[in-house]
């Protein structure tokens, strides 16, 4: 058996290893195991998003928490930062999220949240882990007398929404603005209309009945064709695509072009700047993010750092540099003043404020960032040696570096959950950048595919 944990939980194709009752049911058990302490009881929030294999991995954890003497909490369908909300709030000892975020049905995944909102460290991890796969938990378990029940939480949407409205300025209204949601059939397709209802915005969703095979399918973040039209037919203000699990925001001007999580990110920056409230004037992006915010920060005087991929990267360096706004150019935004992780809702709550605030439409907010022509190209991988020690592909990147030279950039990686390489290229036009793109991926498709 192999490593369980990749960049953002245990993730693979359900009733597969490791997505498998098997595993689910270990890791109920090893997290009651590591949180047990002396006259306490382990309180557990489980949640989850729309795909069919949510019940099955459901009710295994729920089996393996009751197993080892910890009470499970079931609150059903909620976006991953309303569960990290729940265990926080509820001071709950741990929260597990039963979701692939944006890949698709037939995909699931396990992330944990510590009590504190926040995602387990990597030493917790590989603790859970080594607990999973030495096979010694059935050895652990307490007496009859002393395993776990499972409770039902009914009101934890309610309580969601009213944490993230008190995240929008309350001298703001959103009354008569036309806003269309696309909640990708997944965990937001509830909790996302009713809450920018609420605070009185006049509200369409698309993409919002989920049926269990078609989360992520053609809609959401990942795919805004559907929203893009929507937005124009309607006229409406701004669009809002959500993914499977509420993670992460692609937004949609009044004109139908998309707004990319680099431009989100900028223009929450400025209106925090604007207020006083961004600290350190530091903005934290990854090394994915577009060369043109990077250009933006200096224009606008911010401090620019970038992270590796992935939210776990940004959150530590936010926390380390003393930043409250970090993100991802997929949307994955961190507002560290208002909460643990990244969440779609309330990114598009900032981004809404921004707009009221100024009174300028989304695309004149936008274009304070020059967007660089990017090209992202995925390209399945049989291995995934270090990139350095396959000469072919550190040629070819070496090439078309030195002829972008300093009009672009070239940015290959591993995907941290898939069999997957990304290659990523920046450029002067979209004609070079397509260019470059396609060369670096036809080396890598022949070495590695």
């Amino acid at each position: 058996m192999g490593k369980l944990f990749g960049t953002d939980g245990i993730r693979g194709e359900a009733n597969r290893f490791p997505m498998d009752s098997t595993v689910a049911f270990s890791v109920g058990q090893a997290i009651t195991h590591l949180l047990r302490k002396p006259n306490h009881r382990t309180r557990v929030i489980i949640g989850k998003d729309t795909r069919i294999s949510g019940y099955m991995l459901e009710s295994s954890l729920l089996a393996g928490i009751t197993s080892m003497g910890g009470d499970p909490y079931l609150v059903g369908v909620l976006p991953t930062p309303g569960i990290a909300f729940a265990t926080f709030s509820m001071r709950a000892d741990a929260g597990i999220v039963i979701s692939a975020s944006h890949n698709p049905f037939q995909d699931n995944g396990i992330k944990i949240f510590g009590g504190n909102g926040y995602k387990l460290s990597d030493e917790q991890e590989s603790v859970i882990e080594g607990l999973v796969l030495d096979g010694k938990l059935p050895q652990m378990v307490p007496a009859v007398a002393d395993m776990g029940r499972a409770f039902r939480l009914n009101d934890v949407h309610g309580r969601y929404i009213v944490f993230l409205k008190n995240a929008f300025p309350r001298e703001l209204s959103l009354e008569g603005m036309k806003i269309v949601l696309d909640t990708a059939n997944g965990a937001t397709y509830k909790v996302a209309p009713e809450m920018f209802w609420e605070l009185g915005a006049n509200v369409e969703t698309i993409h919002n009945n989920p049926n269990g095979l078609n989360i992520n399918d053609k809609c959401g973040s990942q795919e805004t064709g559907d929203l893009r039209q929507r937005v124009i037919e309607t006229g409406a203000s701004i669009g809002l695509a959500f993914d499977g699990d509420g993670d992460r925001l692609i937004a949609v001007d009044e004109k139908g072009r998309e707004i990319t999580g680099d431009q989100i990110l900028l223009i929450c920056g400025l209106m925090l700047k604007e207020m006083g409230r961004l600290k350190n004037d530091l903005l934290v992006s990854t090394v994915m993010s577009n060369l043109g915010l990077t250009v933006a920060c200096k224009k606008y005087g911010f401090k620019h750092h970038a992270a590796k991929v992935g939210d776990r990267y940004v959150l530590e360096d936010m926390q380390r540099l003393g930043s409250v706004l970090g993100g991802e150019d997929s949307g994955h935004l961190i507002f560290l003043d208002h909460h643990t992780t990244g969440d779609g809702i309330l990114t598009a709550i900032q981004l809404l404020a921004a707009m009221v605030k100024s009174g300028k439409p989304l695309s004149e907010l936008a274009a304070q960032m020059d967007v660089f022509p990017q090209k992202l190209i995925n390209i399945d991988v049989k291995s995934k040696p270090d990139l350095a020690t396959v000469p072919q592909v550190v040629e070819v990147i070496k090439q078309v570096e030195s002829e972008l030279a300093d009009n672009g950039r070239v940015l290959v990686r591993y995907s941290g959950t898939q069999n997957m390489c990304r290659v990523m290229v920046e450029g002067p036009s979209m004609e070079a950048t397509n260019h470059y793109c396609a060369m670096i991926a036809d080396v890598i498709k022949k070495a590695l595919g």
